[in-house]
């Protein structure tokens, strides 16, 4: 994935990748510079991969969708994403219908 630098738009939704899963990504996501929309719903993520992923958001200089749905990711791990995605052109972060 990492040698991806043309890939615009990625959708792993629904693979149960889990917070470990999201620190894989994590660690390749900032070389995937055209990056323009990240569907990651489904994947029961939780607080500990949300954490993982708003560390690397901010070289995602492209990024203007992340797609967070239904993950269980609590009050704390929403509010981390959301500000995390202010260092890049970040316009939409969806993190609703998240079970508790």
């Amino acid at each position: 994935l990492g040698g991806c630098k043309a890939l615009a738009h990625l959708d792993l939704g629904g693979n149960q990748i889990r917070a470990k899963g999201a620190g894989s990504l994590a660690g390749v996501l900032g070389e995937c510079k055209a990056l323009t929309h990240l569907a990651l719903g489904g994947n029961r993520i939780g607080d500990e991969g949300a954490e993982i992923l708003a560390g690397v958001l901010a070289e995602c200089k492209a990024l203007a969708k992340l797609d967070m749905r239904k993950n269980r990711i609590r009050k704390e791990g929403k509010k981390r994403l959301r500000t995390a995605g202010r260092g890049c052109q970040l316009l939409e972060v969806l993190l609703r219908d998240q079970p508790a």
